[in-house]
């Protein structure tokens, strides 16, 4: 069976979902089903029933699921090889925020690179909230993000840079610190927001709630209210030299090289968390 067909099947199995699994792992609802269809046919059993209630795994389902697991972390291990550390090979599946590919990657990953060339890296981009979901999803093998409080027990982080939280207004019109505001649809960033609202007994006029960090900063810069931002970002943003920082006292955000604990048994995953140890933001 295509390894492909297996990832798919065990993301359904995680979501339960036929249209997040769609959407997430970027096939179409008819090729999803399709795929489902073959799979089926070569079990020789029904494996998913939808119903009224949704999507619930049979016994079948169960029991190939194991199977599926099993076949590609066997595949996954062959990939990755067993030789000595320089001719480690497979692939590396990465979730990293465009600022975070600018920013921390390079530096992050040269001493990976240099040691084990062989390794393809799969760098995947995106909304920055969702990139713990993700690795906990087991779509990618390691994610920088940033950290919250507390973390879902299978994960571990290594924090690798520490950015400010800033307040920020259009160039010229820092009267707008008050609001309205522009802030994150979801994630830690609007969480600090939320809290810092609280804080200063704030009811916030909410004027745009873009997906990502990037577009927050697109919609500040046109004047739509103020937004809050990890440094970081702002310091990456092409519309940075339109922008005026506030002062607020913002709490630091850190961010952090996260994995799952259950993969540094596997040869790629524990060289990329070994050779981080060693990064100066650790």
């Amino acid at each position: 069976m295509e390894h492909r067909e297996l990832e798919l099947f065990l993301h359904l199995v995680r979501t339960l979902n036929f249209g997040r699994t769609s959407l997430e792992c970027h096939v179409s609802p008819a090729t999803l089903t399709r795929t489902v269809q073959r799979l089926e046919a070569r079990a020789g059993a029904r494996l998913l029933d939808r119903g009224p209630r949704g999507v619930a795994l049979t016994a079948e389902g169960r029991r190939f699921t194991g199977y599926a697991e099993q076949a590609l972390a066997l595949w996954s291990g062959y990939r990755a090889g067993a030789g000595e550390p320089g001719d480690l090979a497979g692939e590396l599946r990465l979730f990293a925020t465009v600022t975070a590919c600018q920013a921390l990657l390079p530096d992050l990953l040269a001493p990976f690179r240099e040691a084990h060339p062989q390794v393809r890296v799969d760098l995947r981009t995106g909304d920055a909230a969702a990139a713990l979901a993700r690795l906990d999803e087991g779509e990618v093998d390691a994610a920088v993000a940033g950290v919250p409080d507390r973390l879902p027990q299978p994960i571990l982080t290594r924090t690798v840079a520490t950015t400010d939280l800033v307040l920020v207004t259009a160039r010229g019109r820092e009267e707008a610190a008050g609001g309205p505001f522009v802030v994150p649809h979801r994630g830690l960033v609007r969480e600090a927001a939320q809290r810092w609202f609280r804080a200063r007994g704030v009811t916030p006029v909410i004027a745009a709630e873009p997906d990502g960090h990037e577009g927050l900063l697109a919609l500040v810069a046109l004047g739509y209210g103020a937004g809050i931002v990890p440094r970081l970002v702002l310091e990456t943003s092409g519309v940075a030299d339109r922008l005026t920082v506030v002062e607020a006292g913002l709490a630091p955000f850190p961010i952090g090289l996260c994995v799952r604990r259950a993969d540094l048994r596997r040869p790629v995953v524990a060289a990329l968390w070994e050779i981080t140890a060693g990064h100066p933001g650790s």
